[in-house]
């Protein structure tokens, strides 16, 4: 993998479970895109080799959720990129805590 990003995506909502209700549109569409993906309780990693395709998900996820109905969206994006080698996949990164 050349490239990783994690986004936080925050819409606003009514309540607590429309908040995920929208939350779950945005893993939803994230999870459409064939690529790998790892959900976590405040983020979501997502990895690939084309870095312009994983900014254009981070893109839409914002899309998504104001098409999900949020009024508004923030969204927190940490990316990883090695344009000229491999990043640490979210495999290496946390498989061995979840055994």
């Amino acid at each position: 993998m050349k490239a990783s990003v994690a986004i936080q995506t925050l819409p606003a909502a009514a309540n607590d479970e429309e908040l995920i209700r929208i939350v779950d549109e945005v893993i939803a569409y994230i999870k459409s895109t064939g690529l790998n993906y790892y959900v976590g309780p405040f983020e979501t990693a997502i990895e690939g080799d084309d870095y312009d395709q994983l900014m254009d998900v981070v893109k839409q996820c914002q899309h998504v959720a104001v098409q999900a109905g949020a009024e508004s969206v923030s969204a927190y994006i940490k990316v990883t990129y090695r344009p000229e080698g491999e990043v640490l996949t979210i495999d290496k990164k946390v498989t061995k805590h979840h055994q």
